[in-house]
């Protein structure tokens, strides 16, 4: 057994520095990653998929992890990981951003929220949980091995990103995102500001009929209709975005 154990070892020892780094930047991805690194999600659940990722990728990209030592690369394959997930998960952001302008604008500031890890005003919940489960039925797997497999190229194993790129990276995405959230919120903003428009001309014409109790429930059942009406387009929108950071993880394309 002693030597059998001896040979197992022997035989894959030259397999374990590239299993390992590319383990590395999997699991930090998966830390941010939308759908599979939730914190609701059990820990044991992210670490049996971070291993299933690795399984996936590794036969693909051993022989990109050449060289010795392990410190320095372990550093910059977790660094690229963590841009990989922060990338996907700013998507996941920018559409909780338009939730939360989407209720500010209307009267659905306490609906559904607080059933998040943090609580999420008005749309929130609503918006991000649809969001998710619509980016794994259109095969967020198989997109995702993909781009661990397609990462090696942008972010070569072992290389550390400038500080320069890094801020590039960083404002790029940032904008981007929050140009999205913007465009996503702009109906239920315009649906807002006409309504409390039209509030207050009725309310100067008539100052003594209670707008209040006519305003505040008629305003709900529009924003309710309203959302019924744009979440397919909204998230539609959205996936595109998410399925275009999906291809350009490090330089954002136009959804």
């Amino acid at each position: 057994m002693i030597e059998l154990a001896t040979a197992l070892m022997a035989e894959l020892q030259p397999h374990l520095r590239p299993a390992t780094l590319t383990f590395l930047r999997i699991a930090a991805a998966m830390a941010l990653l939308p759908a599979f690194g939730e914190q609701t999600i059990p820990m044991r659940v992210r670490l049996a998929l971070a291993l299933a990722f690795t399984a996936l990728v590794l036969p693909v990209v051993a022989e990109r992890h050449v060289g010795d030592g392990l410190l320095l690369p372990a550093a910059a394959e977790t660094a690229a990981g963590l841009m990989i997930g922060l990338s996907l998960r700013l998507m996941v952001m920018g559409l909780q951003m338009a939730a939360t302008i989407a209720a500010q604008s209307t009267s659905l500031s306490q609906l559904f929220a607080g059933v998040a890890v943090e609580p999420l005003p008005a749309l929130g919940t609503l918006f991000t949980w649809a969001a998710l489960a619509l980016a794994v039925q259109a095969g967020l797997h198989v997109k995702l091995t993909a781009l661990f497999i397609a990462s090696h190229d942008l972010l070569p194993a072992g290389r550390f990103p400038t500080g320069a790129d890094l801020a590039a990276w960083g404002s790029a995405h940032v904008a981007r995102v929050s140009g999205l959230a913007f465009s996503l919120a702009l109906p239920f903003v315009l649906a807002g500001l006409l309504w409390n428009v039209a509030l207050g001309a009725v309310n100067r014409a008539m100052p003594q009929l209670m707008m209040a109790f006519i305003g505040a429930p008629a305003l709900a059942l529009g924003s309710l209709v309203l959302t019924a009406l744009t979440t397919p387009v909204i998230l539609a929108l959205w996936l595109r975005g998410f399925d275009a950071t999906l291809a350009h993880p490090f330089m954002p394309a136009s959804p």
